[in-house]
């Protein structure tokens, strides 16, 4: 700083002005390249320079799936639409925006179905509700009822008050961006309220035979998945978590071949042995995420 000082003042401005572009080149190709979304915007409100650098479309491309074209067409309505130029034309809008939209969840399917873009990742992520399942029996209410609840992300589930054949079975048919993908059934035992009432929730009696929890620890519940291109996997695992909460089981891992075509998953659960009856079970949903990523407790796979 003693230097500085005495250096004349053009001296000084002239230093500053050579040095001023390569920074600012670094600036805008490194950080804000390497960062994450949340990030980047939390850095952008702090930094002057940098937002204007953050605001760059190459940088938040570089964020976006291959495919973000495609997932926009299910923002515009238009489920499935191919990229091309009237495309390109209607969704001539700042990547940045592209990304906050895709950010946010898009509902498809009547509002049955949703995805969005993991934040950190720019990852697909997708959730398929209760009602977009073909669910043994759910439409006689001495077994299956639909409840309210605010704790799921389509503010309803299904709850399972007693049955013989017991089986659940769903159907995905999406361009997923190239990668390996973990598909979970979210489950409950016990019914689950619909809202919390000084930080308890109300769940099922256990009593045998009736509509609390039971039947679950006579035989594992079986967990199949498949692909439209021969990917397969089979498990087997009790209900055996703890009642009252929340979990995540994992059904079988897929992987998307970086092609750009559909993937068409089939995926199921079942326990069929009608030598007696199961009951007090919450079926809320079924989400896929990236390989490696979720948010809640899992149960079986992924630990």
């Amino acid at each position: 700083s003693r230097i500085l000082r005495l250096w004349p003042l053009r001296t000084r401005s002239r230093f500053r002005d050579s040095r001023a572009p390569r920074a600012r080149s670094s600036f805008q190709q490194i950080p804000a390249l390497r960062l994450g979304a949340p990030d980047i915007c939390r850095l952008a409100r702090l930094n002057r320079a940098f937002r204007s650098a953050a605001a760059a479309d190459f940088v938040w491309e570089a964020k976006l799936p291959d495919n973000y074209g495609y997932l926009m067409g299910f923002v515009r309505g238009v489920a499935g639409e191919e990229d091309g130029e009237r495309g390109r034309k209607r969704s001539a809008v700042g990547k940045k925006e592209v990304y906050a939209r895709l950010a946010k969840a898009v509902r498809f399917d009547d509002g049955k179905r949703e995805f969005w873009l993991e934040k950190t990742t720019g990852m697909v992520c997708m959730a398929l509700s209760s009602k977009a399942l073909v669910i043994t029996g759910i439409d006689d209410r001495r077994y299956w009822v639909h409840m309210p609840n605010t704790e799921s992300r389509f503010q309803s589930v299904a709850y399972l008050q007693q049955i013989w054949w017991f089986e659940v079975v769903g159907e995905i048919d999406f361009r997923f961006p190239a990668g390996t993908y973990s598909l979970y059934f979210r489950l409950h035992l016990g019914k689950p309220s619909s809202s919390r009432h000084a930080g308890r929730r109300c769940c099922g009696s256990d009593k045998a035979g009736g509509s609390g929890i039971h039947g679950w620890d006579r035989k594992p519940v079986r967990f199949q998945l498949s692909t439209s291109d021969g990917q397969n996997a089979v498990s087997q695992r009790y209900l055996d978590d703890e009642p009252g909460s929340w979990a995540l089981y994992h059904a079988g891992d897929f992987v998307v071949a970086p092609d750009g075509r559909p993937v068409r998953v089939k995926f199921s659960m079942a326990q069929i042995d009608c030598t007696h009856t199961k009951g007090g079970l919450c079926v809320d949903s079924v989400l896929v995420y990236p390989g490696g990523f979720r948010t809640e407790t899992v149960v079986g796979g992924h630990k």
